[in-house]
Formats: structure tokens, sequence, C-alpha cells
């Protein structure tokens, strides 16, 4: 009995110690891989300050995600969210393609900079259109492909958007964006890569903010560049 108490002990220390290990990795993990693809991916600088996943259920959060701009660009950001929930099917970590059940981000800022010739978003879906590009091309000596993704559901909640222009003297307009939802985002292609994932919701959001934009420019310049009167 004191032998069968022991093993029981000694297992529950195991497990224990296995979860508290895929916890801390899976978090490490999950915070290296949006920083390390994120940042060259977009051309900008991609910072998260923490990440919790539970080991039990795969539900957590990433908190403090920003996106910042590519070079030329003055506003101090184009993408800042507080929290993201999110939830993986952990029994998929260690395989080719990794089940993400869903992402959810809520009221996220977003900051649609209009530069020559270009915004800062269509800067960034560019970017990232060339690393799609890259990454589907093969490379000398890289013959084990990375990870892929299959998102279930990604959804987008009360997001605002802060647009700025030269033509608006340094001043900003806060316009509403509507919500965005994907579903089964990589299924019919047996999963996607982490640009590609990216790809899609940056072209997502490219839609809703020109929506959202281009009806109200003219009358955003009749504003801030009233005509001369003689």
């Amino acid at each position: 009995m004191k032998k069968l108490l022991l093993a029981l002990l000694v297992l529950a220390i195991a497990v224990a110690a296995g979860l508290f290990w895929l916890s801390r990795s899976l978090d490490g993990l999950i915070r290296q891989a949006i920083e390390s693809y994120g940042s060259p991916m977009t051309q900008s600088q991609v910072r998260v300050a923490g990440v919790k996943i539970s080991p039990a259920d795969g539900k957590g959060s990433i908190s403090g995600l920003t996106v910042g701009n590519p070079a030329g660009f003055k506003t101090p950001h184009a993408l800042k969210v507080a929290q993201v929930e999110l939830e993986v099917d952990l029994k998929t970590v260690a395989q080719d393609v990794v089940v993400v059940r869903r992402i959810a981000i809520q009221a996220p800022d977003v900051i649609y900079e209009k530069g020559d010739p270009q915004s800062n978003i269509d800067a960034i879906v560019r970017n990232i259109g060339a690393s799609v590009s890259g990454a589907n091309a093969p490379s000398e000596g890289n013959k084990k492909p990375g990870k892929k993704l299959i998102v279930e559901l990604l959804s987008v909640r009360d997001a605002r958007v802060q647009v700025s222009a030269p033509f608006m003297q340094g001043k900003t307009l806060s316009l509403p964006l509507p919500d965005i939802t994907l579903k089964d985002i990589g299924r019919a292609n047996g999963g996607v890569t982490p640009a590609e994932l990216g790809q899609a919701i940056a072209g997502a959001l490219k839609a809703r903010l020109s929506a959202a934009v281009e009806p109200w420019a003219p009358a955003a310049k009749r504003l801030f560049n009233p005509p001369v009167r003689e």
C-alpha cells in the first residue's frame, strides 16, 4: 500500500510538473512566434506584453499586442489591443498543423495614416504579401517546412479607427469599424503559414477600413481645408 501511494504521489508530481512546463513553454513559444514572425512579416515592430495559456484546456489570452508602423509613417502604431482571447487545441500543438479554436480581438485601436502614395495599412498588407511569396518559395538548406495553422474562428469586435492624413494638419478623426468574422482559415488547404494568416487578417481589416474611410474622405478635405475666399 505504501509503495502504491508513493507511486501515485510520484505520478501526481510528474503530471503537475508536466503541466507547469507545458504552460510555461507554450506561453513563451506563442509570444516568440508572434514577435519573431510578425516584425519581419509586416516590416514594423510587433510587440506582445504577455501570453497566458491554460495547459488544461488551451484557453488563454495575449495581452498588450502592438503592431507598429513601417518606415516613413509618423503615427505611433497601426494597431494596438489590450487583450486578445485565444483558444488552442492542445492535442495539435506537437503536430505539423496546429488548430486554433478561436481568436477574439476586442476593441482594437487602429490608426489609418494616409501617406503618399499609400497608407500605413496598405504598406503592411503589401509587406505581408511579399512575405507570403518569400515563405512559399523553397529556400536552400531549409528542407523541413514550418508549422501551419488552422483558425476555426477569428473575430474583431468594437474596433475604432483614428484617421490621419497630411491635409488634417496633425488632427485625427475617430470612426467606428464594422465587425470582422472569419471562419476556418486554412482548413481547405490543410493549414496556412503565419504569413498567410496575417495576410488574411490584414486583408479583411483593409476592406473594412476602405469601406469606413473612403466615403468620409471628400467631406474631411473640405472640413480641414475650407476654400479660400478672395
